[in-house]
């Protein structure tokens, strides 16, 4: 049976507009090409997760209006569980314009006001969802409120939990970390998180070192140009550290690729990798994703290799 996950985050419609540059003030530019398609980071986390073979369900919130309507039927056609989607009324679904120029610079212009974003109340009546799981991702970008309960619930139930983000400072963070199996961050979240420049891997790597005391037993964090920085100290996966660069892929776009890196990440933990193994094809996975305008993930299992 394939490995269930389920994901604590962002649905949202993504609208993609390739430019050759982003015009100034005043001025207008013509599209060369335009993507619509269900995005958001927790989508976008689910639909990788079933082109890896797992079986993800999404907890996330839509409006109840006719876009909610077309992304969550494109969602179950990619095979993602979407019963534990709220459909809040009298809200529109969220929306993310993404504008992409030639360079592979890209710019967000995000809609999603607070009536689409997860609440406690709403993880807590699908609790069922995240206890039933293997593995749950709980997206640090949703309420504090919101992903401390998810995580949580899967703790107490025993279920491997990866948080993506940074925990912000506002008496979370402790708790969250506690909470927490794995966590990853981006290039940016992880000088948030370290305070360190991500131009610095060993004291970057100081400093993970430190935080794993906190709870987590596995980090991943982005270091830009020098690729992805591993540090683990677990019973279940010993201990050491791991710097594991960017694929050669050219890129086009870099939206999604740190979605696809946790997906992968967490499909690899789940089918017992260690983590040199999990990483690697985590970040193969990333690097299979920058190809193509947009963040929706075109994974292929057979040809991923780490």
């Amino acid at each position: 049976m394939n490995a269930r996950v389920a994901v604590a985050g962002q649905i949202a419609r993504d609208l993609v507009l390739l430019v050759d540059e982003v015009p100034d003030g005043g001025r207008s530019v013509a599209a060369r090409l335009r993507r619509e398609m269900l995005g958001g980071k927790g989508a976008n986390q689910a639909v990788s997760l079933a082109q890896l073979g797992a079986d993800p369900a999404l907890l996330a919130v839509t409006g109840d209006d006719s876009v909610a309507d077309q992304l969550l039927a494109q969602a179950a056609r990619d095979g993602i569980d979407v019963s534990a989607v709220v459909r809040r009324r009298e809200t529109v679904t969220g929306l993310i314009l993404e504008l992409l120029d030639g360079r592979g610079h890209w710019r967000y212009v995000e809609h999603l006001p607070d009536a689409v974003l997860l609440t406690e109340a709403d993880v807590r009546a699908h609790a069922d969802v995240l206890t039933a799981a293997d593995a749950v991702l709980v997206q640090l970008q949703q309420p504090p409120t919101a992903t401390l309960t998810a995580a949580r619930l899967a703790r107490e139930a025993g279920r491997l939990v990866v948080l993506d983000g940074v925990p912000t400072d506002d008496g979370h963070r402790a708790a969250l970390f506690a909470a927490a199996d794995v966590l990853r961050a981006d290039d940016h979240e992880t000088e948030l998180l370290t305070g360190v420049t991500a131009g610095d891997p060993e004291r970057v790597r100081a400093v993970a070192t430190d935080l794993l005391a906190a709870g987590p037993g596995l980090l991943v964090l982005g270091l830009g140009g020098a690729g992805n920085l591993a540090v683990w100290r677990d019973p279940r996966w010993g201990e050491g550290h791991l710097l594991v660069p960017l694929t050669a892929e050219h890129v086009v776009d870099t939206t999604g690729a740190g979605d696809a890196l946790v997906a992968a990440l967490t499909v690899a933990l789940l089918r017992g990798d260690p983590p040199p193994a999990a990483v690697r094809y985590a970040v193969a996975a990333a690097g299979a994703t920058v190809g193509h305008p947009g963040g929706r993930p075109a994974l292929d299992r057979a040809a991923l290799t780490a």
